[in-house]
């Protein structure tokens, strides 16, 4: 029996780090759609949705069965019920991927995003690959001294949405208001995914050490 619950909470952690991989390849091919006017793409992100979703069940049905069969404490209680928060903020940042494929979608065979802004929302594509990556990796490792590293990995994911907004905002943009919507939401969406990444890893540092990242100090 006792097999069985460990194998329960090992599946919580394999199925975490396969959903951070899922979400590392629909923010790509969204990237894709987005700056490609790419259909293809886009109707996969789409699609490739309900195999996120579907973890996200399964973690909740594994954390629900455990707590009413094994009654947890202490460090396996806390690991059950951060797999619960950490699967919720992968789902939503598989559902930030398919609104930014949507927005491809609606605007196809048009590109959404105007040349002159085609480089920045590359590198929020890029940025938001790299935080899934490294959630998946402190996940995957119970690293809890990497995962204090997103947050500052986020900032720059920040910078870049300003950076956006600045160049809508200027006097001489002149793209209308369908591009000025379209451009706005997805700088939102990049956004978000990374916030998401940022609540991945604080959740991890809490599973680990039992403390908030705000009060946990790393071993030097």
């Amino acid at each position: 029996m006792r097999d069985t619950y460990h194998e329960g909470l090992d599946s919580l952690s394999d199925r975490l780090v396969e959903m951070t991989r899922l979400a590392r390849h629909a923010i790509a091919r969204a990237t894709t759609a987005l700056l490609d006017a790419d259909l293809n793409a886009a109707q996969e992100v789409i699609s490739g949705d309900e195999e996120l979703n579907r973890l996200d069940e399964e973690i909740e049905t594994t954390a629900f069965d455990l707590m009413a069969r094994q009654q947890p404490v202490a460090t396996d209680l806390r690991t059950i019920i951060t797999s619960l928060h950490m699967a919720g903020d992968l789902e939503r940042m598989g559902d930030h991927a398919v609104h930014i494929a949507k927005i491809a979608r609606r605007r196809h065979p048009d590109s959404a995003i105007p040349a002159e802004l085609r480089s920045i929302v590359l590198e929020m594509g890029h940025q938001a690959e790299l935080l899934v990556v490294k959630a998946g990796d402190v996940v995957r490792n119970r690293d809890a001294d990497t995962a204090l590293e997103l947050d500052a990995d986020d900032d720059r994911m920040d910078r870049l949405r300003r950076k956006l907004l600045k160049r809508i905002l200027d006097p001489g943009w002149s793209h209308g208001v369908e591009a000025t919507m379209d451009v706005t939401l997805a700088g939102r969406f990049y956004e978000r995914f990374g916030d998401h990444a940022v609540h991945v890893a604080d959740n991890l540092v809490y599973m680990v050490t039992g403390e908030k990242p705000k009060d946990y100090e790393p071993e030097v």
